[in-house]
């Protein structure tokens, strides 16, 4: 009497399911030497940047002794007090003024990089490669770049911004513009409308919401990218910051990063709140 396999005939499975199986155990490694590789280029560039435990342990000390000498936080006279806050001001206009300019320019451009838009491939393979090497600059390169061209100040600083944010928004818009619903754009096309009527009654409606969503975050990003360009000349509270460090007035110091730390959370605050009732809005 023959015994039956517990697990049924798991010789017949193999040879009926014999190319699954062949293509399940590639699949599985393919994932294994991607991550083996990943694992390799991790190990690499540790071993590059000379990573060390040991000097992380060592500097935690320090660290710990920069914490000391920042407490209590000062500002010192009331009037450096009025400077700081005029600088904070300053870091934010530069960052509502270059978020703004950029949604603006980027606005019209993103249709051109739009494939239910645009039909012509050159077109749209010119724009994206555009936005691709304009958004490939760091907003902080494009702040020495624009000192050099309109001199030191917030100026330079809004310039940097906008310069930066035009070829991530000219990105995000043309996705946006893409993956809208084509459904209302054929509706008025069948009424009688053009292509502009599409545009204007069939996507708008559609992607004006989300890009307002997109605006405001890049919006509360940009007041932490304003205080950093800020440290190369670029204006506003960075430059304040720099010079304190520079001279070692920790509790300054201290005072200035809890200054931007409060104002971040609070356009945080404002932007998440008025981004939930766009997107209800939406949704509704």
């Amino acid at each position: 009497m023959t015994m039956q396999s517990p697990f049924g005939d798991l010789d017949g499975v193999r040879q009926r399911h014999r190319d699954a199986l062949l293509a399940g155990n590639s699949d599985r490694l393919r994932e294994l030497s991607i991550a083996c590789g990943m694992l390799v280029l991790a190990g690499i560039a540790l071993w590059q940047l000379e990573f060390s435990f040991v000097r992380i342990w060592d500097g935690l000390g320090r660290l710990g002794e920069f914490a000391r000498l920042m407490l209590p936080p000062a500002y010192g006279a009331e009037a450096r007090l009025m400077i700081y806050l005029k600088a904070l001001a300053e870091t934010l206009g530069i960052a509502f003024l270059g978020t703004l300019c950029a949604a603006v320019l980027a606005f019209p451009l993103a249709f051109l990089a739009a494939r239910n838009v645009t039909t012509s491939r050159i077109m749209r393979f010119c724009t994206r490669r555009f936005f691709d090497t304009i958004r490939g600059v760091d907003t902080l390169i494009w702040a020495l770049i624009w000192i050099n061209v309109v001199g030191l100040g917030p100026f330079a600083g809004a310039l940097a911004i906008m310069t930066s944010d035009f070829g991530a928004f000219g990105k995000l818009f043309s996705e946006a513009i893409e993956t809208s619903d084509q459904r209302p754009v054929e509706g008025v096309v069948a009424a009688g409308g053009g292509a502009p009527h599409a545009v204007r009654f069939g996507v708008l409606p559609q992607v004006l919401p989300l890009i307002a969503s997109q605006v405001l975050y890049y919006f509360e990003s940009n007041t932490r990218s304003a205080t950093i360009i800020g440290i190369v000349g670029a204006g506003g509270i960075g430059l304040h910051l720099s010079e304190q460090i520079r001279t070692l007035e920790w509790p300054t110091v201290s005072f200035l990063i809890l200054l931007i730390l409060v104002t971040v959370a609070l356009i945080d605050w404002i932007s998440s709140r008025l981004r939930t009732a766009i997107i209800g809005k939406r949704a509704l």
